[in-house]
C-alpha cells in the first residue's frame, strides 16, 4: 500500500541507468563505425595496393628504394631483387625495402 520516496528514487535511477549508458555508447559506436569507414579501410587497401605492387616487380622496371636509390631490376625472385644502378654497377636488394615501382613512361621528361 504504502511505498516509500527512496524505493521508487532507487528504481527510476536503475532504470534510467540503462538509457544513459546506451545514450553514452552509441555515440562513440558511431564515431568508430565513421573513423573506420574513412581512415582505416582506405588505409588498409592503399598497404594492400603497395605490398601488390612490390611483390609484382620484374625484369625491366625501375624501382626506388627506401635509401632514395634509384636502379633497374635485372633479376627478380620472391625475396630480393637485382639492382642495376648506373652501366656494370650492381646490387641487390630485399624487396621490402622497395618504396615504389616506377611505370615506364614513353618518352623522357628532358626530351
Amino acid at each position: 500500500m504504502f511505498s516509500s520516496p527512496a524505493l521508487a528514487q532507487a528504481s527510476g535511477a536503475a532504470a534510467g541507468g540503462y538509457g544513459s549508458i546506451a545514450s553514452l555508447a552509441i555515440p562513440w559506436i558511431l564515431i568508430l563505425g565513421i573513423f573506420y569507414i574513412l581512415v582505416w579501410r582506405p588505409q588498409s587497401r592503399q598497404q594492400k595496393a603497395h605490398r601488390e605492387r612490390i611483390a609484382g616487380a620484374k625484369k625491366g622496371d625501375t624501382v626506388v628504394t627506401g635509401g632514395g636509390l634509384i636502379g633497374k631490376v635485372v633479376r627478380a625472385d620472391d625475396a630480393e631483387v637485382e639492382l642495376e644502378l648506373a652501366p656494370n654497377v650492381r646490387v641487390r636488394a630485399v624487396k621490402s625495402t622497395l618504396t615504389e615501382v616506377r611505370v615506364p613512361s614513353g618518352k623522357p621528361a628532358n626530351d
